[in-house]
């Protein structure tokens, strides 16, 4: 290295340090206390989506989703069959990963009359969450890369985290799907156009 590029450096250094020293502390924006029961899923190794519909099985009082890519019948229909028993499902998706109805899931929940919206506000609303009985009791939390797709069951290695039984957690995920439900685009039917 040439002296003065070396000096540089050394000049920049008590700069650079600094700088940090007055950025404030990097935090997350909410912290919770650890509680309840997490379970993982692996895909290919286990089975990401036998765990989803059984999360779904057990809700009572609402299902509130979040889907980046929505290609899942079995999920679909698990929803549907979930809203027919009285439990409150309703849907946001990625406007541009489900504008068609070829191969996509969301006609089904359409027909059965959940209520789908398309989020439009991202170049990616890319999500994959789904909150059971956020206002307790049996509060869970799904998340994780596990698209409601078919490949990601099948072909994908994807990851799924399942959180029981911390509600503050899930009325934290439950604001945001609030937020988010309040700028998507509310859905009759596909194919869908802006």
């Amino acid at each position: 290295m040439r002296p003065v590029a070396a000096l540089g450096r050394l000049l920049s250094l008590p700069l650079v340090a600094l700088a940090l020293a007055a950025a404030p502390p990097v935090t997350a924006a909410e912290r919770f206390a650890a509680r309840g029961e997490v379970e993982l899923a692996f895909s290919p190794w286990d089975d990401p989506e036998q765990v989803l519909l059984g999360v779904i099985a057990d809700a009572r009082r609402s299902l509130l989703v979040q889907a980046y890519a929505f290609t899942s019948k079995r999920i679909a229909d698990a929803l549907v069959r979930a809203h027919r028993r009285g439990v409150t499902v309703e849907v946001l998706a990625d406007a541009r990963m489900n504008r068609r109805d070829k191969g996509n899931a969301l006609p089904r929940l359409l027909e059965a009359g959940v209520p789908v919206a398309l989020e439009t506000r991202y170049a990616a609303a890319h999500n994959k969450v789904v909150i059971a009985d956020a206002e307790g009791p049996g509060c869970t939390v799904v998340t994780g890369s596990y698209n409601f797709t078919w490949s990601a069951r099948n072909r994908n290695a994807e990851n799924m985290l399942v959180m029981r039984e911390h509600c503050a957690l899930a009325s934290s995920y439950r604001d945001n799907w609030r937020r988010h439900r309040a700028q998507a685009q509310p859905i009759s039917r596909l194919p869908w156009k802006p």
